[in-house]
């Protein structure tokens, strides 16, 4: 895992990009993407919202793929909820089980959970190391 400065969205079309993202749902069917890179991303990909929350309700608050080289990073149940560290970890997992399937080297991750989620990069990051090896950057906004 390398760690690296920049925006996120540089990397568009030379990597996959992970989005962090929870699994509410709202009434109309689309995800709810409210701030942060998801938010970025319902912008750039109007359909991106409805797109994650049929995934949602069809396989649960899981790792995606949601086309155009974007991915689903849970790192939340609800919006109004914290981070989950447990569920961190879990799509972590996911995403490198994910990248071999698919035989992705180039994959790029916001720091999960430490932007509007508050969470400490120095308790998030051992959470990622065993799972991502070189074909991941973890990306920081300087």
């Amino acid at each position: 895992m390398r760690e690296v400065w920049g925006d996120i969205w540089d990397y568009r079309g030379e990597a996959v990009l992970a989005i962090t993202t929870n699994g509410q749902v709202t009434r109309s069917g689309g995800a709810v993407m409210g701030r942060g890179v998801a938010a970025q991303a319902a912008r750039l990909f109007p359909h991106l919202s409805m797109t994650l929350g049929a995934l949602l309700v069809e396989r649960g608050n899981h790792v995606h793929m949601l086309g155009n080289g974007i991915v689903s990073f849970p790192v939340e149940h609800t919006p109004y909820e914290n981070p989950d560290l447990g569920l961190i970890a879990r799509s972590a997992r996911e995403l490198a089980a994910l990248a071999d399937q698919e035989g992705w080297t180039k994959v790029v991750v916001p720091r999960p959970g430490c932007g509007g989620g508050g969470l400490s990069w120095h308790e998030v990051r051992p959470l990622l190391e065993p799972h991502f090896d070189g074909r991941f950057m973890v990306i920081s906004v300087p």
